[in-house]
């Protein structure tokens, strides 16, 4: 099974007791926060729940699948998702 936004937004609805309307609104400004602050190269740490940080990638020789031809990898930026304590045990139960 799988909980795609409608499905989430409909649960926090219910859990925060707010309308469908208000727990979008809450779900994207999260979304937002979270955007931002790794766009800006700083972490955010939500105790339980989780930690996103930005990482940096060097650029690398790497090789075409196909070919095996070296090819350069460019420098880039991503981001480390680590789940927290809440996270974990959930799953563990």
């Amino acid at each position: 099974m799988t909980l795609n936004r409608p499905d989430v937004v409909e649960r926090v609805a219910e859990r925060a007791q707010l309308s469908r309307a208000q727990a979008d609104a809450a779900l994207t400004a999260v979304q937002d926060v979270l955007a931002d602050a790794l766009r800006d190269g700083v972490a955010v740490r939500i105790p339980g729940l989780l930690v996103a940080e930005p990482t940096e990638r060097a650029a690398r020789t790497g090789r075409h699948p196909r070919t095996g031809e070296p090819l350069e990898i460019p420098a880039g930026r991503g981001v480390r998702l680590a789940p927290g304590s809440v996270l974990k045990a959930a799953v563990r139960a």
